[in-house]
């Protein structure tokens, strides 16, 4: 089942209305919720949509804070989310890195009390389009082992690196652990196994099934230690400069809430594109493993996916339709 961007948006946008969004809050919401659909990050757009409404009959988003300003040090600022809806934060935050990059070459928002702000690349795709440089990260609550452990510690804290480029962005957006928790839905959704070990099942096995990962809480570490490292880093990083909750702090209230983000912009007004253009055809040089596959450059495919479904319609999983025509 397929339907236009327009009619997934605007059925988004009537439920947020429903429920009490200002309809600029509402409007952007909802526009970012099917963007990520759009381009194929269904986990993240229509698929998530009922967990966000549900977080907002539960009062744990609050739909009608605005995130302010608390303190500056040079270039960088930290701000207050006050738990508002993660998207309208992060769009902020994104938007204010922008004007301080285009000021001073360079900027930082680091935000505490933030909501979960569900596709990060969103916001690396704002700043490239804005003619930035965009680096940004959030932490997560806790739900991925270190390597070497069995117990969920670590969040898979995603991060995003976004380099504008006129023949399509270079966007980078990935989690910590192999697969997102987001992934792994969309795969049992599917009934589909994992192209590669994705985590750990009940017997401490390495698995390609989504479900026994899920059941478990222990995906796997990008590249192992090295991914449990960064994880780590990435929560030391976005905490500290935030004076925000870590991932700890976060685990211990047991919702995933008030977590801690920053965004950082360069203003890429001098970037030489050539080296961009260079590097990416360097790297296309490599002969495919599979005949008629095609290597790809970080947000090639997303391109390619939101070009088809601007043509097509966006497929949506109709058991979630039907949840949220039912909200």
């Amino acid at each position: 089942m397929r339907v236009s961007f327009e009619n997934l948006k605007l059925q988004l946008k009537s439920v947020l209305l429903k429920y009490g969004f200002a309809e600029d809050r509402a409007e952007l919401c909802a526009r970012i919720f099917a963007e990520n659909s759009r381009d194929g990050v269904y986990s993240h757009g229509l698929n998530r949509f009922p967990v966000f409404v549900q977080l907002v009959k539960d009062g744990l988003i609050a739909i009608h804070a605005t995130p302010a300003s608390i303190g500056r040090y040079g270039v960088t600022e930290q701000w207050d989310g006050r738990n508002a809806p993660g998207m309208y934060t992060a769009s902020i935050a994104m938007q204010r890195a922008i004007v301080l990059a285009k000021e001073n070459g360079m900027g930082c928002v680091a935000v505490k009390n933030a909501n979960h702000w569900m596709r990060g690349g969103t916001y690396g795709w704002q700043a490239a389009d804005a003619g930035c440089i965009g680096i940004c990260a959030t932490n997560t609550i806790a739900n991925m082992p270190p390597y070497g452990g069995a117990t969920p510690v670590l969040g898979n804290n995603p991060l995003v690196i976004a380099v504008p480029r006129q023949e399509g962005h270079l966007v980078l957006d990935m989690a910590m652990s192999q697969f997102s928790y987001g992934k792994l839905q969309e795969y049992e959704l599917k009934g589909e196994k994992l192209p590669v070990a994705g985590g750990y099942d009940e017997n401490g096995d390495l698995t390609k099934d989504p479900a026994k990962i899920r059941a478990t809480g222990r995906t796997l570490p990008v590249g192992f230690w090295k991914g449990a490292g960064l994880s780590l880093m990435l929560d030391v990083l976005v905490s500290s400069l935030s004076g925000g909750r870590s991932v700890a702090e976060i685990t211990a209230e047991g919702t995933e809430a008030g977590v801690s983000q920053f965004f950082l912009c360069l203003d890429a007004g001098a970037l030489d594109e050539s080296v961009s253009e260079n590097i990416i055809n360097f790297t296309k040089r490599s002969v495919p493993l599979e005949d008629g596959a095609e290597v790809l450059y970080p947000g090639e495919r997303t391109l390619s996916t939101r070009h088809r479904n601007e043509a097509e319609g966006i497929p949506v999983n109709e058991a979630i339709w039907q949840q949220v025509l039912a909200l």
